[in-house]
């Protein structure tokens, strides 16, 4: 089996240099459109069985403009755990101001996990994601098809850690291939019970050079 992960196209809140997480959202940027139309471009000569979207509106619009520029009629699933983050406190606040008032937690987030308080910003741990979203992956490939090409379409925080711990990494370590762009594509293979990485936040399609608020 096939899975494609793609972030969410960039979104307003992301170019302000603010955190969205997992009850914030904001709409995507006009470029955006266009960038998703060049993934489709990317996945035209894959047939997708079936798409499936964390309930955010910023992802959920990703999924469905990404099945009508691909011209082809693609089941879509809404599944709840594949949200982001809950980022408590930090949600709707600028990197910036955050990097200056609680710059340990921040920088805990983004850099070493193990120390990361999720308790100080009321939010959730990269334990607590790790579990709900390899979760929903595991279910996702149980109700297809061993041959089936399947589309994930999810956030930032949440795609870094639900993959990295599909192939088995640990949460230290969950950022140790860096953060995922957004429009971006992550190929697993997932065979004889392994998920296996095949390409880490393809870019190339896109054909821009990538802002620092585009990755996370």
């Amino acid at each position: 089996m096939e899975l494609y992960f793609v972030r969410h196209g960039k979104t307003e809140w992301n170019l302000e240099g603010k955190y969205q997480g997992g009850h914030g959202d904001s709409p995507l940027l006009p470029e955006s459109l266009h960038d998703i139309s060049l993934l489709a471009k990317r996945l035209q000569n894959t047939k997708i069985d079936h798409m499936y979207s964390s309930p955010l509106p910023r992802a959920k619009t990703t999924a469905e403009t990404l099945i009508k520029d691909l011209k082809h009629q693609i089941p879509l699933s809404i599944v709840r755990d594949l949200r982001e983050f809950d980022l408590g406190i930090m949600e709707g606040r600028k990197f910036s101001e955050l990097e200056e008032e609680m710059p340990e937690v921040i920088y805990a987030f983004r850099n070493d996990p193990t120390n990361y308080d999720y308790g100080l910003i009321r939010g959730e741990s990269f334990e607590k994601v790790a579990e709900r979203t390899t979760k929903a992956v595991k279910k996702i490939v149980a109700e297809n098809d061993e041959q089936s090409n399947i589309v994930i379409v999810s956030h930032g925080a949440a795609l870094v850690t639900m993959i990295q711990s599909l192939l088995g990494t640990k949460i230290a370590d969950i950022r140790k291939n860096g953060g995922l762009s957004n429009t971006s594509l992550t190929h697993l293979r997932y065979e004889d019970g392994y998920f296996r990485l095949i390409k880490w936040n393809e870019t190339g399609y896109l054909n821009k050079k990538l802002e620092s608020s585009d990755t996370i």
